[in-house]
């Protein structure tokens, strides 16, 4: 099992408000590198899928249309990953990120919810699940797609 400890970059922020804007801004919301890793393989497998489909609550990272399948490519960080542990490693303006990653949580339940309605398969990764086997989250998506 993966162990490596969690880095949040602020926890204790040494940078600039400037510097730190910029690179907020830098941070990507698609076609990431744990996206193109995983949608690498898929390709090289011959699976073929649609990307950021918009009409779709949540705008899935990768999504079989045909076969009502979201995938979501998740960010520990952004997204919250063993959350009731790592929330105190945050130390610089934590009235900000606190309520606001609690919230990318609950939203993340609620997009799962709504594509589920919509007769959708959601699956997701934490990012560090990509980055550690690739295959095995290909092997998984395809495990879904040929039981379908």
């Amino acid at each position: 099992m993966y162990t490596a400890p969690l880095i949040y970059t602020l926890i204790m922020d040494t940078h600039t408000p400037e510097q730190r804007r910029r690179n907020m801004q830098a941070v990507r919301s698609k076609d990431t590198k744990i996206e193109i890793m995983l949608r690498n393989e898929l390709w090289r497998r011959g699976l073929r899928y649609q990307k950021n489909r918009r009409e779709l609550p949540g705008c899935p990272d990768i999504v079989f249309k045909g076969r009502r399948i979201a995938v979501f490519c998740d960010s520990e960080f952004w997204h919250g990953y063993d959350w009731e542990n790592q929330k105190d490693c945050i130390k610089s303006n934590r009235d900000f990120w606190i309520p606001k990653i609690e919230r990318n949580i609950a939203r993340d339940k609620e997009v799962g919810s709504m594509l589920r309605d919509l007769g959708y398969t959601v699956i997701r990764f934490w990012s560090r699940e990509i980055e550690k086997d690739v295959v095995a989250c290909a092997d998984k998506i395809e495990d879904v797609l040929s039981g379908i």
